[in-house]
């Protein structure tokens, strides 16, 4: 048993040693890669000086010997597969040589019939490319003289329904002879899309100026233009034609000059405002209209420019009351007779938003030429502004003027004009709060004797400085683009934190008087401003400046990302900086207060502790008094103040 146990051993020590020498035996000789010295050292590990063990060297030869048969026949099997593998990819790759070799040949074959077909083939492909060009070139002219004879028998007809009388039918000739045009504006056949838009230019004038004739008679007949607010929409005199002829020839002039529309964009170019003003796009007012709108064109014009009286820099009112008076003179006209003539057409024009266009956009001209020649009179520019916004209000508020249309915002709009109307708008407010707070009624309230309106006992002057701040937003709130409703915004917030600054000062004057009028004025005044404005936040109109100034971004430089996130997430406001410097303000102001409160009564309570002993024996009504203003102090300390400081009544 222990015989066969050290033999196990033996081959497990033999097996280690000749698969993987230990790293103390690589480590000791320098000839670690000889296999002999590796059997030295298992014999000499196994047997040593012991001749007994002799007799265990069988049984190992015999292990060994099993082993290495163990051994070869693994050799055998790995070097058997191997060829088989190697000979079968020496095969696909043979395979693979001779089918490539056949398409070489194959291919060269291929190339060698089609290079001497092209050979043979080539002066038959020469003749036919010249033949497939003369085709090429034969359609070309074919369709150049298809194009001329289709605009001459265009004109042909037109010419025939003019000599027939036939208006309407010669305009629906010149619609289709415009609409031919228009598919030739992107051609390179310059001399034809030349001959095409001549042709119909000539034909466009002389049908416009027929029915512009015609259409101009018929106006005069119904009193138009209405300068008067009462003139009556009937023929001037019985003479004329009967009412129903006259709308009747009024439709149809009308309609045929609108079939006119698309060949007058064609060849006329509308008057343009300069690129600064930013106008939005709108399209060319319809022909009918302009020709309504022509005799006060010429009116205006003769008032408002050169040196007539009516010409004033210093009273834009008359001109711009002048036009108000024109839209509201001319409406009903429009909605009445005009209206249901383009509804009948099939247009979807609003008369009355086009007649008031075209009146704006000579407004529009006007001021252009004007607010240059105010820019440095501050009293003129603002008037200017003044009547500017109460006639764009008119528009919007009686007449429902679009704010996409073009209109007066945009001209103030410019940078020049918008820079210089921001200056003025600061200079005017500042002079106001300097007025406001220098009144002899800036800290009273005008609402003291109605308890229901004064519930929060705000001065005169934090009422008047939040109706400016609400007068400034009504003056800006239709201008056209949000990044310069944002400069006002800033202009605002501006005036908010230069108040805070002046009550803070005052207040800081009133230190030694906080049970005084004035101190408990500022500090209602500080509270109502922030009130208001946290109900400002909430209002849609500064909800979309919020968004607004995310989306334009014109305040990073100032805005932490975190400040920029909290607006996104409507966690803050436009106004919170302002709300947070007020209400600090506010806390320091009570604080100020209850701590001077506090020290009054402890003084008043240490007189009640040393005269607390011959409080039984007074007996004059003075050291009554002087008592009962101890208990008034007392009964002032336990005034209930709510904690967020929401209402806070010290009216002393």
């Amino acid at each position: 048993m222990a015989s066969s146990e050290s033999e196990g051993a033996m081959s497990k020590s033999i097996n280690h040693i000749v698969e993987k020498p230990t790293e103390a035996t690589a480590n000791s000789r320098p000839d670690t890669s000889d296999l002999p010295f590796y059997v030295c050292e298992f014999v000499e590990k196994e047997i040593g000086n012991d001749f007994k063990s002799l007799r265990k060297v069988s049984s190992l030869i015999e292990k060994m010997a099993e082993e290495k048969k163990h051994l070869e026949e693994q050799v055998l099997t790995v070097s058997s597969e191997a060829p088989k593998r190697i000979q079968a990819a020496l095969s696909n790759a043979e395979n693979t040589q001779s089918t490539l070799s056949t398409l070489l040949k194959r291919e060269a074959i291929v190339s060698e019939a089609i290079s001497k077909h092209l050979e043979e083939a080539a002066p038959w492909m020469d003749d036919l490319g010249a033949l497939t060009d003369q085709i090429n070139e034969v359609e070309r002219h074919l369709s150049y003289l298809k194009w001329i004879s289709q605009i001459e028998e265009l004109s042909d007809n037109i010419q025939q329904h003019l000599m027939t009388n036939s208006v309407t039918e010669a305009a629906s000739t010149l619609v289709s002879m415009t609409e031919q045009a228009i598919k030739l504006q992107d051609s390179s056949c310059i001399h034809l899309l030349k001959f095409i838009t001549s042709t119909v230019q000539f034909w466009h004038k002389i049908l416009k100026d027929k029915l512009t004739s015609d259409f101009e008679e018929v106006l005069s007949q119904l009193h138009w233009p209405f300068i008067g607010p009462h003139q009556p929409l009937t023929p001037i005199s019985s003479a004329a034609a009967s009412v129903t002829e006259v709308y009747s020839s009024l439709e149809t002039l009308f309609t045929q000059l609108l079939k006119l529309q698309i060949s007058d964009e064609l060849i006329s170019k509308p008057k343009q405002m300069p690129e600064k003003f930013s106008l939005p796009a709108s399209p060319p007012i319809i022909l009918p209209i302009q020709i309504m709108l022509s005799p006060l064109q010429k009116r205006f014009r003769y008032h408002f420019t050169g040196n007539r009286q009516t010409n004033v820099l210093s009273k834009p009112e008359w001109y711009l009351t002048q036009v108000l008076m024109w839209i509201g003179n001319n409406i009903k006209f429009l909605n009445e007779k005009i209206q249901p003539i383009l509804k009948r057409a099939g247009s979807t024009v609003n008369a009355k938003m086009e007649f008031t266009r075209g009146l704006v956009m000579l407004v529009l001209e006007k001021l252009s030429v004007d607010i240059p020649c105010l820019l440095y009179d501050d009293v003129l520019f603002c008037h200017l502004v003044d009547e500017i916004l109460l006639f764009q209000r008119e528009l919007h508020t009686t007449h429902g003027y679009l704010n996409s249309l073009p209109n007066c915002m945009h001209i103030l709009s410019e940078d020049t004009f918008f820079q210089r109307w921001l200056t003025v708008e600061r200079k005017l407010a500042l002079e106001k709060m300097d007025s406001m707070l220098s009144s002899e009624a800036a800290w009273s309230s005008q609402y003291k004797d109605i308890s229901d309106v004064d519930e929060m006992k705000f001065p005169d002057c934090a009422e008047t400085f939040m109706t400016l701040l609400l007068v400034i937003t009504d003056r800006y709130k239709n201008l056209p683009t949000a990044e310069r409703k944002l400069k006002f915004l800033e202009l605002q917030k501006d005036l908010v934190d230069d108040f805070r600054i002046r009550l803070t000062q005052v207040m800081k004057e009133e230190g030694r008087a906080l049970l005084g009028f004035k101190y408990c004025a500022i500090l209602n005044a500080v509270n109502y401003i922030a009130t208001v404005l946290g109900d400002w936040a909430d209002n849609v109109f500064f909800l979309q400046l919020q968004q607004a100034a995310l989306e334009v971004c014109t305040d990073l430089n100032s805005t932490s990302k975190l400040q920029l996130g909290q607006l996104a997430s409507m966690e803050i406001s436009v106004f919170d900086d302002m709300i947070n410097l007020l209400e600090r303000l506010k806390n320091d102001m009570l604080s100020r207060l209850v701590e001077h409160v506090f020290r009054e009564v402890k003084e008043g309570a240490k007189m009640y502790k040393k005269e607390r002993s011959s409080w039984l024996i007074i007996s004059t009504k003075g050291e009554q008094h002087n008592y009962s203003l101890i208990c008034l102090g007392i009964s002032f300390l336990c005034f209930p103040i709510t904690a967020k400081g929401q209402r806070i009544i010290l009216s002393m």
